[in-house]
């Protein structure tokens, strides 16, 4: 059965004030459990305002978690090299406690911007923090005790508390590199594929996941997100979309400015970034943006068939994550997609 879920990069724009971007986020969480959504998602991500202010995505959900009933909630992604991911491991079981028992735990490599050359951790050292942290995170959430000789992280018989309510706590990733797949089949996780690339660019990608799950016995679990616009007026969609997906689109490529050196990206195993892709989001018009698949647009009758398109393209697709607030989208309007979505598209595929 196919689940459906909303997705929020929580961006600073359209003179909204960082309390009302959390004010309205929270508002929208409890409507979507309310409307029967089976999971919200929110990225992590520092140090750029415009891309987003989602700095604590676990904060959020223990916010929500008393106003809530069925809801699952996802961090897409933590950033694991740049965690003590001891600390971690304890944080999302609490979260995991306060949620009963309701997260997931997204991680990832981070965006390349992350890796300044006056940060914490260099973009070298991004791969293998972050197999040598995610390691620690999995044992020290399945067992409860952590013990691990790397070169970044050691822990000797360390005890992680408190434990999380989930036995097994479900695993995601996402991104553009083939390791990323790879990896996510044999682990036997989810897979968030990127909201903002149209399905043939990442078809080698896919192909490798799922040869990677059918390998390892793994069930493939592929996650659409898509940014979406509904109405059942093509000039009344642009009248109250058209902002927001400019806003959208430049969000994602300002923290490109901070990116680091292409060669060093490459080495380091970021490839896409070095691509100049992200660079040119903010130059599209609307009609490259709502004709050339980055984003969706249409009547609910027009979304259901984007999204059987999907379904018979994308072999272990199982779940649809809509973006339904982005680039300072008016909270009205959020709502307004989410009642749509639940009342129109969701009852076709459950």
């Amino acid at each position: 059965m196919m689940k459906f879920g909303l997705y929020s990069e929580m961006q600073l724009s359209n003179g909204k004030t960082e309390k009302q971007v959390y004010d309205e986020v929270i508002k929208q969480i409890i409507h979507a459990d309310q409307a029967g959504f089976d999971v919200y998602s929110l990225i992590d991500h520092h140090h750029f305002s415009k891309f987003s202010v989602s700095a604590n995505p676990l904060a959020v959900y223990a916010a929500v978690a008393h106003q809530t009933r069925h809801i699952r909630f996802r961090t897409a992604l933590h950033i694991l090299p740049q965690v003590n991911p001891l600390r971690m491991a304890g944080e999302i079981a609490v979260a995991d406690i306060l949620t009963d028992g309701r997260i997931e735990v997204g991680v990832g490599r981070g965006h390349a911007w992350v890796f300044p050359d006056e940060g914490i951790v260099p973009i070298e050292e991004a791969k293998p923090r972050f197999e040598e942290a995610l390691a620690i995170l999995e044992q020290g959430l399945s067992e409860g005790r952590v013990n691990f000789q790397g070169e970044f992280f050691t822990a000797k018989d360390v005890d992680i508390v408190p434990r999380p309510l989930q036995k097994k706590m479900p695993y995601y990733t996402g991104g553009t590199s083939n390791r990323t797949y790879e990896q996510a089949g044999m682990k036997g996780w989810g897979i968030f594929v990127p909201p903002l690339l149209p399905l043939e660019n990442l078809k080698e990608q896919l192909n490798i996941y799922r040869d990677a799950c059918h390998k390892y016995g793994n069930e493939p679990q592929v996650v659409w997100l898509h940014a979406v616009y509904m109405d059942d007026d093509a000039a009344q969609i642009r009248k109250e979309s058209e902002k927001h997906f400019k806003n959208f689109l430049a969000g994602n490529s300002a923290p490109t400015v901070k990116l680091p050196n292409k060669d060093r990206m490459i080495n380091a195993g970021f490839n896409f970034y070095a691509k100049g892709i992200l660079e040119k989001l903010a130059d599209m018009t609307y009609e490259q943006i709502t004709e050339g698949d980055v984003v969706w647009i249409g009547t609910p009758e027009e979304i259901c068939e984007k999204i059987e398109r999907v379904k018979r393209e994308v072999e272990g697709l199982t779940e649809i994550d809509f973006l339904t607030n982005y680039g300072g989208m008016d909270h009205w309007k959020v709502i307004k997609q989410q009642e749509l979505i639940s009342k129109h598209i969701i009852p076709n595929f459950k």
